[in-house]
């Protein structure tokens, strides 16, 4: 029986989803799960990595049978993960030594904040310096990986295992243990233990690839005392990695796509060309735009990072992150309780014009880019005796366009453009109210595209093109389409007049964390 399918798994912060994509790039199937949020202490977040995998793993069966196909007609499958959340596993059980650490988790700041102060090492005996020396540590890190010093990435949630779990720094020695962001845990997984591989875009958000060779660098496996026989091997964003083992009954399926979820989101929005930008929503809350071939060094407090490896040609990308986006929404749920659904938060916030000068800094996790501020903390301001649930609704929704500016603006001052046009995709692109306000805010055109599931998509064209299910990126091309173009229609006054208040809120809310 011929093979018509891509299977893509698109393994996120709060479930596991597995997409049938046709030819086309139309959706077939799709199936979900969700899985447990361990929060141990205030600011640590951790994920059951087993359970990671068997809702995973379950997931690919429902989607293949919704599409009422086998799976021996999947042509390959393409991975799009978490990026950051970090796993450590036995090489000879299979089994992680814990909890895997999530992007969000803040356990190390402290660790972080010291790091900041050091200056960078300086060079062994024999070795030309790679830098100059007498810089910092900050410096020092952010040229080689394109990234600033944060709990955010693997690095020093990584060093905290090995510090931290009984016997783990011993084993890693000896070469018995494994390290992996999700992407290398499930091609572990799924290959029965025989591959231990990750590709380019998920290693540059460990911080310890030097971005510019696309290889671990011995200098930052130094500092954060990891040895190098825990490191996968690095592999291009599209190529055939391996197989299937036994998990597939009678079905060798050949893994031949990996990105991480925004990177994957960028290629899915076919942002192929230097200068294009893309902003996802989801958990968080992602803008890149693609540089090319030239790695920006940011000086607005951006990330840079690599976009994909594609043969043997890397790119690159410019990168703001917004750790709280959706997430505020499932907060109004849970945590607040003022809706029963994620569905119910936009018929709340129409009940009401605006927010009546209620901001809402969903600084959960710290705040991102560009303030990168660890310690900051969640704040509402401006409420009166007249705030109702509707007006912190609406506030919860309006931080996540404002903080998409914050990152925009930074964006255009270190790429030198003013952007025309950004593309959308995530769950929350669907709310017509909230992109009307994004568009209004940035003051340029929003474009939402026909197929919204960027992420998995992306992961999908990867697969396809390196098993020659599609010829090439051209070809892809052509499957992009519009669904809806938003254009600014609110006054330049108004407009000031919001931005103000919510710079005022950001601003309180990183003076909270000094006091």
């Amino acid at each position: 029986m011929p093979s018509h399918y891509i299977l893509a798994l698109d393994q996120g912060t709060t479930s596991s989803r597995s997409m049938v994509f046709d030819k086309q790039g139309n959706i077939v199937s799709v199936a979900q799960k969700e899985f447990k949020q361990i929060f141990p202490q205030p600011g640590w977040v951790e994920h059951d990595a087993e359970e990671i995998w068997s809702t995973q793993v379950g997931t690919m069966a429902e989607a293949v049978a919704k599409a009422k196909i086998t799976m021996k007609q999947i042509a390959g499958i393409g991975i799009t993960n978490q990026r950051e959340t970090t796993v450590v596993w036995e090489r000879s059980t299979g089994k992680p030594v814990c909890n895997a650490i999530v992007w969000q988790d803040r356990r190390t700041a402290a660790f972080c904040d010291e790091l900041k102060k050091m200056n960078a090492p300086a060079a062994e005996t024999g070795q030309a310096p790679s830098l100059q020396q007498n810089i910092t540590m900050q410096d020092f890190i952010k040229e080689k990986t394109g990234l600033v010093i944060d709990a955010y990435f693997s690095a020093s949630k990584l060093k905290w295992i090995l510090d931290n779990v009984p016997g783990a720094k011993q084993k890693a020695e000896n070469g018995e243990l494994a390290f992996g962001t999700i992407d290398s845990w499930l091609v572990w997984k799924l290959t029965n233990g025989q591959v231990h591989i990750t590709d380019v875009s998920n290693a540059s958000r460990t911080m310890l690839l030097n971005i510019h060779t696309g290889e671990w660098d011995d200098e930052l496996l130094k500092i954060f005392s990891v040895p190098r026989s825990m490191l996968p091997e690095v592999k291009a964003s599209s190529q055939i990695y391996g197989v299937t083992g036994n998990i597939v009954p009678d079905s060798h399926l050949p893994i031949g796509g990996i990105a991480g979820d925004q990177q994957a989101a960028l290629f899915g929005q076919m942002c192929t060309a230097p200068g294009m930008v893309k902003n996802t929503y989801g958990t968080g809350c992602f803008m890149l735009m693609n540089t090319g071939t030239k790695a920006i060094a940011s000086k607005n407090n951006l990330l840079t990072t690599i976009a994909w490896k594609i043969g043997n040609e890397m790119e690159y990308a410019l990168e703001g992150s917004v750790f709280i986006a959706g997430a505020v929404v499932q907060w109004l749920r849970d945590g607040l309780k003022i809706i029963r659904t994620s569905k119910e938060v936009e018929d709340l916030s129409a009940e009401v014009p605006d927010t009546g000068g209620v901001y809402l800094v969903p600084a959960f996790a710290g705040l991102g880019a560009p303030h990168w501020n660890q310690h900051a903390r969640g704040s509402l301001f401006g409420l009166t005796r007249g705030s109702s649930n509707a007006h912190i609704a609406k506030a919860g929704l309006d931080s996540i366009a404002y903080q998409t500016y914050d990152v925009l603006k930074a964006m255009e001052a270190d790429a030198g453009i003013n952007i025309k046009e950004l593309r959308v995709d995530g769950g929350a692109t669907v709310n017509n109210e909230l992109m009307q306000f994004q568009c209004d805010i940035l003051n340029c055109k929003v474009v939402r595209p026909r197929i919204t599931e960027t992420t998995a998509l992306g992961a999908a064209y990867l697969a396809g093109l390196a098993v020659g299910y599609w010829k090439n990126i051209d070809e892809i091309q052509q499957q992009w389409q519009v669904d809806k173009t938003f254009s600014p229609l609110m006054d330049t006054t108004k407009v000031n007049e919001l931005l103000k208040g919510w710079q005022r809120a950001v601003k309180a809310s990183i003076a909270w964390a000094e006091l």
